[in-house]
């Protein structure tokens, strides 16, 4: 069953409550999305890092009810 765009959302501040979260879903099937994330979590991680702790916030969903999960994570600009 698909995720929807809230739900993806809740799941990210809940791990990241200071993150600012957009969401898009690129194909209208609720499989595939876009995700902006911007946390102070992510200063001085790695591009990879930032996306491990995004993709951990997930709970799992990944490659299950969630197919696709285009990213772009990014600490806030000082």
């Amino acid at each position: 069953m698909p995720m929807d765009a809230r739900e993806i959302e809740e799941l990210i501040r809940d791990a990241l409550p200071d993150a600012a979260v957009t969401i898009r879903d690129l194909a209208g099937d609720g499989d595939h999305y876009a995700a902006v994330v911007v946390s102070e979590a992510f200063r001085g991680k790695s591009r990879v890092q930032q996306h491990q702790i995004v993709y951990q916030a997930l709970k799992g969903q990944m490659g299950g009810a969630l197919h696709a999960l285009a990213l772009q994570t990014s600490a806030p600009e000082a």
